[in-house]
């Protein structure tokens, strides 16, 4: 029977290989047309995917170009992507359509948070803002080391449960999740005399202890 601890690596590695998977065609910083999947153009009275009536090009890092096959969509793509929540105007030249994204500057960050609306729980969820980078095609994805854990405390339950997570991971391990003496530690910022004298002054509690015996 898989402990507590190999229970949450396991799904914890499920979780890592689905994102992967979600992840494998983003190419941060550059125009993406998967940003235009769920745009759906009124073509003589069917809702149609653009990329079925569209040839879809990147002219250059920042741009999508829009080449209908039917001169006769161009306007009804337009307004497609005007009425979506893509937050970009179509150049509409008579030939084609291009959508220009601009730069992720620290202002354009600011009003992709403002856009964050509370969701069923009620509370503002920093997945949405991520969701926003990542349909943009401008989310940068760093992969978190083995030991790195993130825990949802968003609630009263997911905070409770992320305690008990904690309680058992330490009580597995041996190790205390989160020791900033340990880290400065090992990252060479403390030396072990100083671990040491640290864990005295906490005096004979379990953290005192655990400081001075590594």
């Amino acid at each position: 029977m898989a402990t507590g601890y190999e229970e949450f690596e396991s799904k914890m590695k499920k979780t890592s290989e689905l994102l992967s998977v979600s992840f494998a065609s983003v190419r941060a910083g550059r125009a993406n047309a998967a940003v235009l999947d769920q745009i759906q153009v009124d073509y003589y009275g069917t809702p149609t995917p653009i990329q079925q009536i569209a040839t879809i090009s990147t002219p250059d890092p920042r741009s999508l170009l829009i080449q209908p096959w039917d001169s006769s969509t161009l306007k009804p793509i337009e307004k497609a992507i005007l009425a979506s929540d893509l937050g970009i105007n179509p150049q509409n030249d008579g030939r084609s359509i291009r959508l220009v994204f601009p730069q992720l500057t620290e202002e354009r960050r600011k009003e992709l948070a403002k856009q964050v609306k509370p969701s069923a729980r009620g509370e503002l969820e920093i997945t949405d803002v991520n969701l926003e980078y990542l349909r943009r095609d401008q989310l940068q994805v760093l992969p978190l080391e083995r030991d790195v854990v993130w825990l949802d405390a968003g609630t009263a339950d997911s905070l409770m449960d992320a305690g008990q997570t904690i309680r058992n991971i330490q009580a597995e391990t041996g190790r205390y999740v989160g020791c900033l003496e340990e880290l400065a530690f090992n990252q060479g910022w403390l030396t072990e005399e100083q671990v040491h004298e640290a864990g005295q002054e906490l005096g004979m509690t379990l953290y005192g202890q655990y400081l001075q015996c590594l």
